[in-house]
């Protein structure tokens, strides 16, 4: 029996580093991520007549719903609350997680079967990374493979997903700052992009598959920390002419800079910011540079902390 209303809850995506921006292997893109501790979005979705929508981003929520329902040729619509929101323009992927968060609830109330990847393309989401897809289906760290150069809406697949030792925890600080490109800029910043050197692409993809991997089955943070924090500098230079910096320039520079003093493994920018993260070992000293990290911001900003998810997107039906 399909329920009359749901809820569903999904954690905000760290987005670790694009692959290839050149393209020259037939794909292009490519990323690697997880879902974020502490920052989520919770959206409830009602059936009914037509497509009402309230709360943060309600204008964005209700195109959302539009879309899915012209796309499946639903005949109906729903009353979509927004009950909690990811930030916006953090670089925590809340556009795709709100996407994602109403297409389920869509498809549950209407009986919809369909994918992860199927409701993202629904909503029009996933055109360019596909972190924040695999993170909604799933924990865990993830690494999806690029778009195809002849087949460009495809949704990237997922190569590989594998959970985050018990002990690894991550501290992501949301500094109060400029916010990170998006829309129209984010299209404009890729289209004007030199293409990377070759030889750091190949690089990176060595960083992945030959460091980070093992090092999340081997339990070795230090391995799997230098290498994400590698990836992240790589990645930096190839955005260094649209963000201003190898990272975003002000409190996100400094707080990575800060979360490498105090002992973080791996440290990073989330997509263009300006939300940070650190990966330590242990609860203790995740809990310390969280307070440091606090301190440093001074109230100009938040910090979460706590285990990488292991679970994706949770629903709740509820009536």
């Amino acid at each position: 029996m399909r329920p009359d209303s749901v809820t569903v809850e999904t954690a905000a995506r760290l987005h670790f580093g694009l692959l290839d921006l050149r393209g020259s292997s037939g794909r292009r893109y490519g990323g690697i991520g997880a879902a974020a501790p502490g920052i989520s979005a919770r959206v409830s979705v009602e059936r009914c007549r037509s497509i009402e929508a309230e709360g943060d981003d309600a204008a964005r929520a209700a195109e959302f719903a539009r879309r899915f329902v012209a796309h499946f040729g639903i005949q109906g619509g729903a009353r979509i609350v927004i009950e909690r929101a990811i930030p916006s323009h953090a670089g925590l992927g809340s556009g795709t997680q709100l996407a994602l968060a109403i297409a389920r609830g869509l498809a549950e109330i209407y009986g919809i079967e369909g994918s992860a990847p199927a409701f993202a393309r629904a909503v029009g989401r996933g055109r360019r990374s596909a972190v924040g897809t695999w993170t909604f289906a799933g924990g865990g760290f993830v690494v999806e493979g690029g778009h195809r150069l002849d087949d460009a809406d495809a949704t990237p697949p997922l190569i590989t997903r594998r959970q985050f030792p018990e002990q690894w925890r991550c501290v992501v600080a949301i500094p109060d700052a400029r916010a990170g490109v998006s829309g129209d800029a984010e299209a404009r910043a890729f289209a004007t992009l030199p293409p990377p050197n070759a030889g750091e692409v190949d690089r990176v993809a060595t960083l992945v598959l030959l460091r980070m991997l093992p090092a999340l089955v081997e339990d070795d943070i230090v391995a799997f920390g230098s290498a994400l924090t590698e990836v992240q500098v790589i990645n930096g230079h190839w955005f260094a002419a649209a963000q201003g910096g190898t990272f975003a320039p002000g409190p996100s520079t400094m707080l990575i800079d800060r979360m490498r003093e105090w002992g973080a493994a791996g440290v990073g920018q989330s997509s263009w910011g300006p939300a940070v993260y650190a990966v330590v070992d242990g609860e203790d000293l995740a809990n310390d540079l969280a307070d440091r990290a606090r301190a440093a911001l001074d109230g100009a900003g938040v910090v979460h902390a706590g285990p990488f998810p292991s679970t994706g997107a949770r629903v709740s039906r509820d009536g």
